[in-house]
């Protein structure tokens, strides 16, 4: 996994909807996962855990965790489901329209060439969103041999097959994608289960079409892809379904020596999210339905534009983006299992940016720096309830301009060695689902509140590195979150609130608020060293200290550690091939203990998790092996309660499938 790009700007032939790394990348936190990684991955959101500090809302992977708290976030500032990370496919934005969260079964590994993750705020190019990095997927821009597919099986009633073609058609290309699979699932609590309690299962599949032609010197991309999946979330009467759709047209001219490049993508997206769920007694014999989100739709759409010019020793680029967002929540509302009333909450989010930066070689210095100026709107907001809590509310229209910024410096040393710095700033509108929709796990509810403020990130961060046979990077980072929404007690259980409506014993009320200021400084070092031809190691690791100051907004906050939000994680792997038609591989996460509510009552352990594979080939074009998930079936705390109720991880899983190349 090489964490960091060469500085020398040197020709590079792009068959897809993207212009090429920028110079100044290399002044920059940037880590690629590379390739093998992606192969032997069933889940995207696993292969890019293998970064320190790239973490889910919730440990559970995307085989278990409820679309909500699919949320990614980088260096460990502070967890959101609404991710604090920006996602994109050959630059196109993949967080959903409503809840910012990122459906990874819709992401087949197998239509991905590669994982750049870029730590740090992305101002210039990446806009609004890429509050503490993005992450930038590239989709392979050829499949050898035409086609290639996946089928595995194994524990836990788990099956999956994926399958990716390319056809050549005259002036064009043409890929076709699609993946599904089917898990029973696991019964996240262990200890007090009770009659109530079901598995987490899985069933999903997502259909892909790209077309990629020529037109004589620029090359346009339109894709069409889509998704569905169902979930069991672990109890009686609760359970998701998500759908989605996605379709882009980019148009890409390469700059060359003497001449600009330019890109202009445009994109519409459409998701609906069904979700219920259970109040359960504290013995989890009984469990009553209490909340049903039976279409929660969203439309968002979107373009950017940029043109950039590459010469030996400078570079600069200009550009445009904007995105609008659109869409509402509606509930059932019940107590005791009875029907009560309904909630409809939603509104609309409007978001455009201009941007410059540039870069210049000075001997052995790389200089690059960029500002943004990006303006925001959320209007058309409502909340109207109907039943016993009966309501109807308007936000006034709300919306504001806000200036960002990076700058980053490289200083390459003698041997391959070298120094960089950067400091940088971002901005993150809260998302439709952090405004507008209430939810509840268990029996926990939390309020939405559409009054909330944009957050903001300020930092920098130090790095030296080297490369060679032993490829290394280690930082030093710090970040100021300002106004970070938070999910923030309001109250305990049992007993009955204005909006929420009546919370049952060991349940907590949350609303989410911008509590304050989370305070975030930390150490990061990856390194991979490769031994021989047939064995490659890499190890890597972060150290984050963030604490809330809550201010004058929730000083009850100050000094605690944002929820989940681990101190340590350490990840580690090794591809080894002893023989010509032998490939193994180990893979270890560590992660350490972190709180799941803010005001660190609930702790949930840390805990280690080691996957393996064996694969064997076949022939030329088929290959069968042996996975095991969580191979020793470590105990891995997922969430606790305010009753005190542990949930867990996937135990261990094996697998054995069967890999087509041709």
């Amino acid at each position: 996994m090489p964490v960091d790009q060469a500085p020398a700007v040197a020709p590079v032939v792009v068959t897809g909807a993207q212009l090429p790394p920028a110079a100044g990348d290399p002044a920059f936190s940037i880590v690629t996962v590379d390739p093998p990684v992606l192969k032997i991955s069933d889940r995207l959101d696993d292969a890019l855990e293998s970064v320190p500090g790239v973490s889910l809302f919730r440990r559970n992977s995307s085989l278990g965790a409820n679309p909500t708290t699919q949320g990614i976030s980088l260096r460990s500032i502070a967890g959101s489901a609404a991710s604090r990370a920006l996602v994109t496919l050959d630059g196109v934005p993949q967080n959903d329209p409503f809840g910012g969260w990122v459906i990874w079964t819709g992401l087949p590994p197998e239509t991905l060439s590669s994982a750049t993750v870029v730590r740090g705020a992305g101002a210039g190019p990446y806009g609004a969103g890429a509050l503490t990095g993005v992450v930038a997927l590239q989709q392979t821009g050829a499949v050898d041999g035409g086609t290639l597919a996946d089928i595995e099986g194994g524990e836990l009633g788990y099956v999956r097959a994926a399958a990716v073609s390319e056809l050549d058609e005259g002036g064009g290309r043409l890929f076709l994608d699609a993946s599904g699979e089917h898990d029973d699932g696991w019964i996240p609590v262990r200890q007090g289960r009770g009659p109530v309690d079901r598995p987490l299962s899985l069933s999903d599949f997502s259909l892909g079409e790209r077309w990629v032609a020529d037109l004589g010197g620029a090359v346009l991309t339109e894709r069409l892809a889509g998704y569905q999946e169902s979930r069991g979330a672990g109890t009686l009467f609760a359970g998701s379904d998500a759908m989605g759709a996605q379709g882009s047209l980019s148009l890409v001219r390469q700059p060359a020596p003497g001449a600009a490049g330019w890109r202009v993508a445009a994109w519409v997206s459409g998701s609906d999210l069904e979700n219920s769920s259970a109040s359960v007694s504290l013995d989890r014999r009984t469990a009553t339905l209490a909340d049903a989100q039976f279409a929660t739709p969203a439309i968002g759409a979107g373009f950017n534009a940029a043109i950039r010019r590459m010469e030996a020793d400078y570079s600069w680029e200009v550009g445009v983006d904007a995105r609008n967002f659109a869409g509402a929540s509606h509930d059932q509302l019940y107590n005791a299992g009875a029907p009560t009333g309904a909630r409809t909450g939603g509104g609309a989010e409007a978001i455009a940016g201009l941007y410059a930066e540039g870069s210049r070689m000075l001997g052995r210095w790389l200089l690059t720096g960029g500002v943004r100026v990006d303006g925001w709107a959320s209007y058309d907001s409502s909340l109207v309830q109907t039943g016993s809590g009966a309501l109807d509310q308007r936000q006034p229209d709300r919306g504001g301009a806000v200036p960002t910024g990076r700058v980053g410096l490289r200083r390459d040393l003698v041997a391959g060695l070298y120094l960089r710095a950067a400091a940088y700033s971002g901005f993150r509108p809260a998302t439709l689902n952090e405004l507008h929709r209430m939810f509840r796990v268990g029996n926990d509810v939390t309020e939405a509140n559409a009054g909330l403020s944009p957050e903001r990130l300020y930092g920098a961060e130090a790095g030296l590195g080297g490369q060679g046979r032993l490829t290394w990077d280690a930082d030093v980072f710090a970040n100021r979150l300002a106004d970070a929404v938070t999910n923030v007690t309001i109250g305990k259980g049992p007993g009955s609130f204005p909006l929420a409506g009546f919370v049952p014993a060991g349940g907590t009320l949350f609303q989410r608020q911008n509590a304050g200021t989370v305070n975030a400084y930390g150490v990061e070092a990856d390194g991979d060293l490769r031994v021989s031809a047939g064995l490659s190691l890499r190890a890597a690791a972060t150290f984050t200290h963030a604490r809330v100051d809550g201010g004058d907004q929730a000083p009850q906050l100050t000094g605690l550690r944002p929820a989940e939000t681990p101190q340590l994680v350490v990840t580690a792997d090794a591809v080894w091939q002893p023989l010509a038609a032998l490939s193994l591989t180990g893979q270890l996460r560590y992660q350490s203990a972190e709180f799941d509510d803010d005001q660190n009552t609930r702790l949930i352990e840390g805990g280690t998790e080691v996957d393996a594979r064996a694969e064997w080939r076949l022939s030329h074009q088929l290959s069968a092996y042996v996975a095991a998930d969580n191979l020793f079936d470590a105990a891995l705390q997922a969430g606790r309660s305010a009753a005190g109720v542990v949930t867990y991880a996937a135990p261990r899983m094996v697998r054995v499938g069967l890999a087509w190349r041709r």
